[in-house]
């Protein structure tokens, strides 16, 4: 699939302020199973240094500074960008499929820190811990099986809805509640991930959905390493294994930096502000590919 995506978001002060430095997240990712072919970032007031880093994702980060006051701040990227299907899981996973719970003695170091839990003292939420075992026991400790598993469980008890403010949820709220945002589903599928020895990160980007919606929103997924895979994405609020109409613009084993903007901004006092945001998708072309299913 190749598209075109513009991406806008707008602040208002009530009183002119100084922006402090700010990280931007809006780059679609250039490796892998996606082809950035073209990128431009427009600010208004323009920064007074900008310049690009490489996470430890190895996503492609901007980060801005500015100097004077202002009472609006203006972004606007525009992105072209080309996706292709991953191949089949169970082809590049053929007789060599991971069983589960993996050793953590068996992955790569640079692994360990997308194992990690959320609590403060790394360890696993215990709802996550039990909904991972549920799942575990109905997968013939298979990889594939549990994942297929995990989607469907989190699906079937917890329903899918937008919110746009606020954290990610902790597992155990999403699973309390029974409702939750992409943001809170992805990360409970990667929380019980991690407690079964699979690393997982969260992921921010775009979802173009068919049929094409009268406004797009942002969209965060799970990110799995599946040793003989790699890294594949996997959407709890969606089909499960995502297909190319899926852009990662960033990933991280923290939702927290995956944000498209963050930055501060100071002034006098009782300044506020308000942020309005668009996003705009155009498919240019589209190849008629199945799309990554598990099956079994």
């Amino acid at each position: 699939m190749r598209a075109r995506v513009i991406h806008s978001l707008g602040y208002r002060y009530s009183a002119p302020v100084q922006l402090g430095p700010h990280r931007l997240c809006m780059k679609p990712r250039a490796q892998g199973f996606q082809r950035l072919i073209s990128f431009d970032l427009c600010f208004s007031p323009d920064p007074h240094h900008l310049h690009p880093l490489v996470a430890a994702s190895g996503d492609d980060i901007l980060r801005a500074r500015f100097i004077g006051c202002t009472d609006t701040f203006d972004i606007r990227a525009v992105s072209e960008v080309e996706t292709k299907v991953p191949p089949l899981l169970q082809a590049c996973l053929a007789d060599n499929e991971p069983e589960l719970p993996y050793p953590v003695g068996h992955l790569n170091g640079d692994l360990i820190g997308s194992l990690e839990g959320w609590l403060p003292n790394g360890q696993h939420d215990p709802a996550a811990v039990e909904l991972a075992q549920e799942a575990l026991m109905g997968s013939d400790q298979r990889a594939l099986m549990f994942l297929q598993q995990l989607v469907e469980m989190i699906q079937d008890r917890v329903k899918y809805t937008q919110r746009h403010a606020g954290p990610a949820w902790p597992a155990g709220r999403t699973l309390r509640e029974r409702v939750g945002s992409c943001r809170d589903l992805a990360v409970l599928m990667i929380e019980a991930c991690r407690c079964v020895g699979l690393p997982a990160r969260f992921v921010s980007g775009y979802h173009l959905v068919e049929p094409t919606p009268k406004r797009y929103d942002l969209h965060a997924w799970a990110e799995v390493y599946l040793p003989g895979a790699g890294w594949r994405g996997f959407d709890p609020s969606g089909m499960g294994a995502i297909d190319d109409r899926y852009i990662p613009l960033a990933t991280s084993s923290r939702p927290s930096l995956t944000a498209a903007v963050s930055g501060t901004f100071s002034g006098p006092p009782g300044v506020k502000s308000e942020m309005s945001w668009s996003i705009q998708a155009e498919v240019l072309s589209e190849e008629h590919v199945a799309p990554n299913l598990l099956h079994y």
